[in-house]
This record gives structure tokens, C-alpha cells and sequence, in this order.
């Protein structure tokens, strides 16, 4: 401990503090402090609005010596290394999915869990076996933690068909997050994986034959930096989508074979492939395989399509047909997500079929539309943007009647005022639960049914 708060109060000496934390001799003599309060230390923080320097110990003999160094003393039960070895016993034992996160804090001489359910934080605190359960404290938080993926261009999927393609580009429809890709990779309501076999989405919109392009929504573990995963020539910015003429130099990106670029050989190409005839392809010389398609065709930092099919391979060389990118921009009303965060979601959930609005106190729900369900008569996609206030937490649920109660089939419920649901349903009777987990104010729904 004495190495890490030595180096601690080297960096305090140059931060900012009032008149009364301006002494150089807890900064010349850190380490000699932390030595000589050696079991009985329990933590330095700055606090208050002049950012006073301030030091715990267990023992009230080391007032003087604190107040010396020219810090604010602060006696306490525990020491730092009881607190932590309270910690490291919760750091052995599995959590409920309702506490979120656990840390020392050395303010309150604690180890403080942020929980959503203080009653089964206790009971696992209980169940850990740590000797001093007291030193525990429990916050409540909405905080929910998750991981996040991004959507890179060339960057592998899975279906639930069985099939690998590649990532064209991240593209919204309103609030929507997702991605382009080849239509003949799925039909509308097949799942996705990443390529990290983690769940991703569901197509939403999908053409083929007559057209190649497909467009996935993704649930909310993935976030879109705007980029391709250019593999041996690193990651790419996407500014924009300015069509590249023939002659004009293209490169792609794909989960098989990475990188390879080439010339862009004839637009508006009709191809005759074995499953049907496609129209509106762009020619290229660049090689491709299998795995690669719906991959990205990308020129210097503009996006030009998604890999579609072609002859030949990158060992012999080849041609290569892609879709380009505006067909499916304009006839799913997508927006190109680009880098740099030149393209924020637009708000409101536009484009979406229905429209619904309402207002929610905290803990509140209502159920939509207008207080009731709706059935749908065909199996297929039930599509949902709830737009909220910012600086709340408002989940949505779809929920399917099951012959005697609602059961929830799927949930947006990120820790976010803004949140959305894409699933692939049979016939049935249907309702949306709109909660306000945390926070107050007025949302928008927006409904696609099939």
C-alpha cells in the first residue's frame, strides 16, 4: 500500500486545491506518512468545493501527524485493508443479476453495492461468508451494466440458418440501430450473431432475388462507431457515400478473406445467378469467397455497397458484384451512420408505421396501443421505438397473450430513455408495456406490426 499512496500524493501535488491543502509537506513526505500510519490507514480523497485533501486512519493519534502533512485528518473503524479484504470476499461469490457493481469507498468506510434489490444484495452479502457484514453499505441504482459491441464493417455474423456472411454498413431507421447487408444471407425474421457469437438482431428488411440487400436491427449490446474493419489497412472512417465511377479505385472487406481492392468495372449490372437474376449490381475486379457476402465495398472514406457474388476467388483472382449502398438507404428509410458522430439518431422514432404517445411517472407502466393489444393474424416482425425524456430510464416490453396471461416474448431495457424491440412472432394477440424504471415525463411509441 505505501508504494500506490506515495504515488497518489505525488499527482495530488499537482492538482488545484484551496490556500488550506497547499502544503508541500504531505506531498514531500507521502510515502513517509503512509509509512508511519501503516495498518491504520484507511484512505485519502479529496472533498468539498475547495477540493480539500483528506486523510483517514483508524487511530486518533495520527490526527497531529495528518493535520502536520498539511491534510484534513479523519478517524474511522476500518482500515483500507480491512475494507478490501471485505471486497475480495464478495469478489469470490456469484451475484444476483440486481447488483450491479461493488467498490471500496474509503469516504464512507464502506464497501458500497449499487443494487436494484437491496433485499437479495443482503441475502448475498449473507451467503458470501465475509466476517464483517456491517462494513457493507447498498445504494440503489438503475445502472444495469453490459457490455458493448461494435458494428464494423467487414466484421462476421451468424444467422440462425446457419450461414456466415459480413457486415456492409451501420445504418439507422429512426432510433433504430443496425446494419446492411446481402439479402440472400437471410429473409425477413431470421436472428443474428456477432462474430463474437453474441446475440445481435434480426432482419427486418431483406430483398432477393431482383435486389441483394438486407438490413438487421440490432438489439442494444451494439453501438456503431461509423467504420469498416479494413483488417491488414486497419480501421476506416465512413464520412459519407459518394458513388464511385467506373475506372475508380474500390476496395472490400470480409469476414473470409479481409481486405482486397481493385477498380470499379461497370454499374448498373444485371447478373444471372443460379438462384435468380439480380439488377443494379456494380462490377468490380476485386476478388471475393464465400463467408464474404454483404461485406463492404468501400472507396477512401466512402461507403459504395455490400458484397454480393461473383466468379472466381482470392488465390487465382476474380470479379465481384456488389449492391449499392443508396437502394436500400432510400427504400428502408435507413440513415449511414458516419464516424465521428457527424450522424446523432434522429428522435421521435420516425418511419415507423403507428404512433403512440403517453406520460409516465417513475415506476409507472401503461400498455400500448391506446391501453389495450392488438392481433396479428400472420406470423412475422413486431417492430417498436420508445423515445423518451433524457435523463430517465424507460423500458419497453412486447408481451403475447398465451391463452391465460401475458407473457413478456421480448424487452428494450437498457438503462436509457430510449429503447427498442425487433421480434419475429407467429399469430396471436399482442400489447406493449411501457415502464418507467427511473425518472418522469412523456415518451412516443412506434409500432410496426406484420
Amino acid at each position: 500500500q505505501g508504494k500506490l499512496i506515495a504515488d497518489f500524493v505525488r499527482y495530488a501535488h499537482t492538482r488545484p486545491t484551496s490556500s488550506r491543502s497547499k502544503s508541500n509537506a504531505l506531498f514531500l513526505d507521502g510515502s513517509g506518512l503512509s509509512k508511519t500510519l501503516g495498518d491504520r490507514y484507511a484512505g485519502i480523497w479529496y472533498e468539498g468545493a475547495e477540493s480539500a485533501l483528506v486523510v483517514a486512519s483508524t487511530s486518533a493519534a495520527d490526527t497531529a501527524a495528518i493535520t502536520r502533512a498539511g491534510a484534513r485528518a479523519r478517524v474511522v473503524p476500518r482500515s483500507l485493508a480491512q475494507l478490501s479484504s471485505v471486497k475480495e470476499g464478495l469478489d469470490r461469490t456469484a451475484p444476483p443479476a440486481s447488483v450491479h457493481s461493488w467498490a471500496v469507498s474509503p469516504q464512507s468506510n464502506s464497501v458500497v453495492v449499487l443494487t436494484s434489490d437491496e433485499q437479495a444484495a443482503r441475502s448475498w452479502v449473507a451467503t458470501s461468508g465475509i466476517a464483517d457484514a456491517a462494513a457493507v453499505t447498498f445504494e440503489a441504482s438503475a445502472e444495469r451494466p453490459r457490455l458493448f459491441y461494435d458494428i464494423r464493417g467487414g466484421d462476421a455474423y451468424y444467422t440462425s440458418e446457419g450461414y456466415r456472411c459480413s457486415i456492409g454498413f451501420a445504418a439507422r431507421r429512426g432510433t433504430q440501430l443496425g446494419f446492411t447487408t446481402a439479402g440472400h444471407c437471410g429473409g425477413t425474421g431470421v436472428t443474428t450473431t456477432g462474430y463474437n457469437r453474441v446475440a445481435q438482431g434480426t432482419f427486418q428488411i431483406s430483398s432477393f432475388p431482383g435486389n441483394d440487400y438486407a438490413w438487421v436491427a440490432t438489439n442494444s449490446n451494439w453501438t456503431a462507431p461509423g467504420v469498416v474493419n479494413g483488417y491488414s489497412a486497419g480501421i476506416l472512417p465512413v464520412r459519407g457515400a459518394a458513388v464511385t465511377q467506373p475506372q475508380g479505385s474500390v476496395c472490400r472487406s470480409g469476414s473470409t478473406t479481409q481486405w482486397h481492392c481493385g477498380t470499379v468495372q461497370a454499374l448498373n449490372s444485371t447478373v444471372n445467378y443460379p438462384e435468380g437474376t439480380v439488377s443494379g449490381l456494380t462490377r468490380t475486379n476485386v476478388c471475393a469467397e464465400g463467408g464474404d457476402s454483404g461485406g463492404s465495398f468501400i472507396s477512401g472514406d466512402q461507403a459504395q455497397g455490400m458484397t454480393s457474388g461473383g466468379s472466381g476467388n482470392c488465390s487465382v483472382g476474380g470479379t465481384t458484384y456488389f449492391q449499392p449502398l443508396g437502394e436500400i438507404l432510400s427504400a428502408g428509410g435507413l440513415t449511414l451512420v458516419t464516424s465521428g458522430g457527424t450522424d446523432p439518431p434522429p428522435t421521435g422514432c420516425q418511419g415507423y408505421e403507428e404512433t403512440y404517445s403517453g406520460s409516465l411517472t417513475s415506476n409507472q407502466s401503461a400498455y400500448q396501443p391506446n391501453g389495450s393489444y392488438y392481433q396479428a393474424t400472420v406470423s412475422g416482425t413486431h417492430a417498436a421505438c420508445l423515445d423518451g425524456p433524457s435523463g430517465v430510464d424507460f423500458d419497453i416490453y412486447l408481451q403475447r397473450w398465451n391463452g391465460t396471461s401475458w407473457t413478456v416474448v421480448a424487452r428494450g431495457d437498457s438503462p436509457n430513455p430510449d429503447e427498442s424491440i425487433s421480434y419475429s412472432g407467429s399469430a396471436g394477440y399482442y400489447r406493449y408495456r411501457v415502464h418507467a424504471y427511473s425518472g418522469a415525463g412523456a415518451y412516443t411509441l412506434g409500432l410496426n406490426r406484420p
